[in-house]
């Protein structure tokens, strides 16, 4: 025979004090795992829409970022004629591109972080497609000009559309701010490849790496087969997308990591405080308890009782954590992308599952806060109870 639902609500709401305490502890916890999470998860989401389906990715053979690549000119006219590249009237859809990072001032404190700064060709537009100009217009070859992402037209100084800005011994004009869909792009700076190597005196025919239009996914094979297999080609060739979730793997981890650490000590209070509230529902109702007991109701009926208050408990700030923080969904922030060492835009990313595991990390610290008391209170003697009423 189980004990009726209604009767751990009332007991729930005759010690509100107490149990609003553990609710406060469950709903900071839960809400910090939740945030941690959306932190992860936003990062890996705004490295993901960076990569195309429709791309691929050409780096030196044993390179794991753009930054330590270097693809030749003459790499760049062999990679061309590879099948499986789409062409316009002006040729096949491909940017040879080199990568590196340059401090600028940060709005907000005014101390330098890093910027990648990438050299793309005149057909980077059509190559990445999800890169649209919102303001000004795209660069001109051969001129000292930039177009950045709209993170950092807000974000650092000298960087707005129309200013000049001095960097690597030349003074270049912001003539445009893209919109990269919320990807990584968005935190770059774009200057024209060859500029950007005769300003930082960098060889003028070595780029980090070749990135090209696909006919269609499913070219990626034939496309990677052709280029892999010429032996005057070193090269390792990758799904853009591909590249990138790699890309994320590091700080995603770390962040996950450092976010559960962080939930896991904060749960070690809130089961405390749970364990506290539900061993001074033991001693507070011990006379109940016997009766229960007395009246035919047995001992795994009362620990399925205790237990399922310690959930209900445990339930209410669950949500209460995951409504918390849902004000930061969207909200924007920085971290350096340890791959490429540079500042990354990226916005909390708050989904339907991470609240759900928001819930499920807080019933278990439910579970673990209340089957104790919940045993202790099975196994309170019955007689010596009944004879104190």
């Amino acid at each position: 025979m189980a004990i009726p639902v209604v009767y751990n609500l009332r007991s729930v709401r005759q010690r509100w004090t107490s149990s609003v305490v553990a609710i406060l502890g469950i709903a900071g916890t839960a809400g910090v795992f939740v945030a941690m999470l959306s932190l992860a998860h936003g990062f890996k989401a705004t490295m993901m829409s960076s990569g195309s389906s429709d791309n691929a990715i050409v780096l030196r053979a044993g390179a794991n970022t753009e930054m330590n690549g270097a693809v030749t000119l003459d790499d760049v006219r062999l990679i061309q004629d590879a099948p499986g590249i789409a062409r316009d009237t002006q040729g096949p859809l491909l940017s040879a591109e080199a990568v590196m990072i340059a401090p600028f001032p940060l709005l907000s404190t005014g101390t330098d972080a890093n910027v990648q700064i990438r050299g793309v060709s005149p057909k980077a537009l059509e190559v990445r497609k999800q890169v649209k100009i919102i303001q000004g217009r795209f660069l001109k070859p051969g001129l000292w000009e930039l177009v950045v992402g709209r993170n950092v037209s807000s974000t650092y100084g000298g960087l707005g559309f129309g200013s000049s800005v001095k960097s690597g011994g030349a003074t270049w004009q912001v003539v445009g701010v893209f919109d990269a869909g919320g990807s990584a792009f968005d935190s770059e700076v774009w200057a024209d490849a060859s500029v950007l190597n005769q300003a930082f005196k960098r060889p003028e025919n070595i780029f980090q790496s070749v990135t090209v239009h696909l006919n269609s996914p499913s070219d990626f094979q034939k496309f990677k087969d052709a280029v892999t297999t010429n032996p005057k080609l070193n090269v390792d060739v990758d799904r853009e997308i591909n590249y990138y979730n790699k890309q994320s793997q590091m700080l995603t981890t770390l962040i996950t990591i450092l976010g559960l650490i962080v939930s896991l000590i904060m749960a070690f209070g809130a089961v405390v405080g749970a364990l506290n509230t539900m061993y001074s529902a033991v001693a507070e109702r011990s006379r109940e308890i016997a009766t229960l007991r007395a009246v035919g109701f047995g001992a795994g009926s009362v620990v399925f009782s205790f237990t399922l208050e310690a959930v209900l408990i445990s339930l209410i700030g669950g949500v209460l954590g995951c409504v918390a923080v849902l004000p930061l969904n969207g909200f924007t922030t920085s971290s350096i992308n340890w791959q490429t060492f540079s500042n990354l835009a990226f916005a909390f990313t708050i989904t339907p599952t991470l609240m759900s595991w928001g819930i499920v990390f807080a019933l278990a610290m439910g579970i673990v806060g209340g089957i104790f008391p919940a045993i202790s209170a099975a196994r309170s003697p019955v007689a010596p109870a009944l004879r104190g009423m």
